[in-house]
């Protein structure tokens, strides 16, 4: 947890994380509201203003009696949330400030293209390398 956000919503960005990164597949058992709690020393109620707050954007359910559990389709809408939220966040200052530097579409592609490939980042070559040899 960090002290920069209300860490009612740090709790919902760590489910959803899992269930993004599916270590928290549809279908499956979320923590309890006292588990969550307990396991991140914080109050109850902030842990279930976490939980509602994924359940009334239809990402878990209840079932009476037994628990929340990750909604079917919730891993694709978290996934299309968070790509437009991306789009938003970085994709469109980038495109603005290309524009403003006259950087044509296919040259940024072509930046951002050698930018992602891990030639390019010694760091990540090395960590790759190593894989590699481990096989």
């Amino acid at each position: 947890m960090d002290d920069e956000r209300p860490i009612f919503l740090q709790v919902a960005e760590l489910i959803e994380n899992q269930i993004i990164d599916g270590t928290m597949p549809e279908g499956a058992q979320v923590a309890s509201i006292n588990e969550l709690a307990a396991f991140h020393r914080i109050n109850p109620a902030t842990a279930l203003k976490g939980v509602a707050r994924l359940v009334d954007a239809g990402l878990l359910y209840k079932q009476r009696g037994i628990g929340m559990f990750v909604a079917d389709g919730a891993r694709a809408r978290l996934l299309a949330h968070r790509r437009e939220a991306f789009s938003e966040q970085y994709v469109r200052p980038l495109v603005a400030e290309a524009a403003k530097l006259a950087i044509a579409p296919g040259e940024l592609a072509e930046m951002i293209r050698r930018e992602a490939d891990p030639a390019n980042d010694p760091a990540r070559l090395a960590h790759l390398t190593q894989k590699e040899a481990g096989r």
